[in-house]
């Protein structure tokens, strides 16, 4: 199972999840992040000093907090000694969120959470050292709000990731209240194309 399989991602039912780093000038800060690989929105985040798996535990903890997992919900990642410990995977299952790691040595395997880290460097961090933990922090965040609510999507239509969902639950609210009618009487295609 990968974020990027042949078909498209189901709305809610699959989420990518990885870290990255910054340079501070005392060190290294590490973020975690979750990524819902239908509208591609950034759905939980973490920043620490460490990498720890409570790391990647505190950006899950953030998505279910947010978004209550739904039935069937897959949480796919690369295998990262945080994604593979015994604090992630347990949670995962107290949650009832399938797993999924990437196979070894695959660098497409998780390629859509690959892809976000690219687009986060190239655009916030472009080679930058944040002056603070807190600096770093500010700016992620900010930019993430930028990302989830104004950023453009080629693969979205042109829309940001929050328009999307919101357009897509819509149409899948008024196709089981009737409002609109799919000639094969089935569930509405919400096809994207791939990154």
């Amino acid at each position: 199972m990968t974020c990027c399989s042949a078909t498209s991602p189901q709305l809610g039912r699959t989420r990518s999840g990885d870290l990255t780093y910054v340079r501070t000038w005392n060190g290294f800060v590490y973020l975690a992040f979750v990524l819902d690989c239908y509208s591609r929105m950034i759905v939980g985040w973490q920043l620490a000093r460490h990498m720890r798996a409570e790391l990647v535990v505190d950006a899950l903890e953030m998505a279910n907090g947010l978004r209550r997992p739904a039935e069937g919900l897959i949480a796919h990642s690369d295998r990262g000694s945080q994604y593979c410990s015994v604090t992630y995977t347990e949670r995962l299952d107290e949650f009832g969120i399938a797993p999924s790691v990437g196979s070894k040595g695959d660098a497409y395997d998780n390629a859509m959470a690959e892809s976000w880290v690219a687009t986060y460097k190239s655009e916030l961090v472009d080679g930058r050292t944040f002056p603070s933990y807190e600096h770093a922090e500010h700016e992620t965040l900010s930019w993430i709000g930028f990302y989830n609510n104004e950023r453009l999507h080629e693969s979205l239509g042109d829309v940001p990731p929050v328009e999307y969902e919101d357009a897509n639950f819509r149409l899948i609210d008024n196709y089981k209240t009737g409002n609109i009618t799919n000639q094969s009487n089935r569930e509405p295609s919400l096809q994207q194309t791939q990154d």
